[in-house]
């Protein structure tokens, strides 16, 4: 029986345990995207977890979702990036890059003054934090249908950059209400070609982008992140047949290729829902609980040595514990996360955790 504590194989991605660090939005690069010296440190501090999956990275000026996001579509992004894959390589630890498009979910005032692009010209109807405080989120232009390879091919490029700067992988951005995920939902996605209407159409250019990335990096690189029925930045899919039928149609179109892992984001982990999808993909799975609670030790244990999936993903628990894998394993008393300083500038919150003595 697999423990958290046990070592796994994810495609070319060897785990040193089954405590994966989820990506995590933490708002530290500038305008320019390019990750510092700080994130060498941070990511490095956190070597402790099997795998570290990095923040959303933005594959291009347009997706950009949110102040101080990093980016993967420039020379001196991916010179940033290599300086921390090489500290976390040198550290003992395996890293992949999670790559995202924010679809209409960005800002002007954060993307150079772009309108921003999804399925449908819908808008959102939230707020987003931007370079002047908290703004609604305009209305983003209907992408057309010749664009659509575009985007596919932006994914790859960001990819290929990811393996140049020395990742050991990508985790493709499916979820939380972000343009893969907003094609996939019936809310946001209201278009009348090959791209909307049917469960299946809906799930096509997901399909295209994942297929594309592992024919740019390799299958054995390449994983998926989704987030079904999250209901979150308004992405809803309320209807469950629904839902079913959308992820088993990606899952489908996906089946043949043996990714790396696919990474599931569900509140309901016990579920018959959360199950299907697991036998699905028929691959290594992670596993992390949503944004309602801390995954705790409790729960993570539950996940892997009940066997609902093959590791566990945590956010906020390895945000204020850099060594939490070696605190659980060996029962040290925890840091509490401080939310106040998720998403502020500088190393406060950040790389100042203290490890346990």
């Amino acid at each position: 029986m697999a423990t958290l504590f046990t070592p796994a194989q994810a495609g070319a991605l060897k785990l040193h345990n089954r405590v994966t660090m989820a990506a995590l939005t933490r708002s530290r690069a500038g305008d320019d995207g390019i990750p510092s010296h700080l994130h060498v440190e941070y990511y490095t501090q956190r070597v402790s977890a099997g795998l570290i999956v990095t923040e959303g990275t933005s594959t291009g000026d347009v997706g950009k979702a949110f102040v101080g996001q990093p980016g993967i579509h420039t020379e001196e992004q991916i010179a940033g990036w290599r300086r921390v894959a090489e500290s976390v390589h040198a550290a003992g630890g395996t890293i992949v890059m999670q790559i995202m498009h924010g679809g209409r979910l960005t800002l002007p005032s954060i993307n150079n003054g772009e309108q921003s692009v999804a399925p449908s010209a819908i808008a959102p109807g939230v707020e987003l934090h931007g370079a002047n405080g908290r703004e609604e989120v305009p209305a983003p232009r209907a992408l057309e249908r010749e664009e659509l390879s575009g985007i596919v091919a932006e994914f790859a490029t960001a990819a290929r950059n990811a393996i140049r700067a020395g990742m050991d992988g990508v985790e493709i951005h499916g979820a939380n209400g972000y343009l893969l995920h907003q094609f996939l939902a019936p809310t946001s996605n209201l278009r009348t070609d090959e791209y909307g209407g049917s469960a299946e159409n809906r799930a096509r250019l997901l399909i295209e982008v994942v297929r594309a990335v592992a024919q740019e990096i390799g299958a054995e690189r390449t994983a998926l992140r989704i987030s079904p029925r999250h209901n979150i930045q308004g992405a809803i899919e309320e209807d469950r047949a629904d839902a079913a039928k959308t992820y088993a149609a990606l899952l489908a179109g996906i089946a043949d290729l043996g990714l790396a892992y696919l990474s599931i984001l569900n509140i309901e982990i016990d579920s018959q829902f959360v199950a299907d999808l697991r036998t699905q993909f028929g691959g290594f799975t992670l596993l992390n609980s949503g944004f309602g609670e801390m995954t705790e030790l409790d729960q993570a244990r539950h996940i892997v040595q009940d066997d609902l999936a093959d590791a566990v993903a945590v956010g906020r628990l390895l945000i204020a514990n850099p060594d939490l894998v070696e605190r659980w394993e060996n029962g040290l008393k925890l840091n509490a996360p401080n939310p106040a300083t998720f998403y502020t500038p500088g190393e406060e919150g950040y790389t100042d955790y203290p490890f346990a003595e």
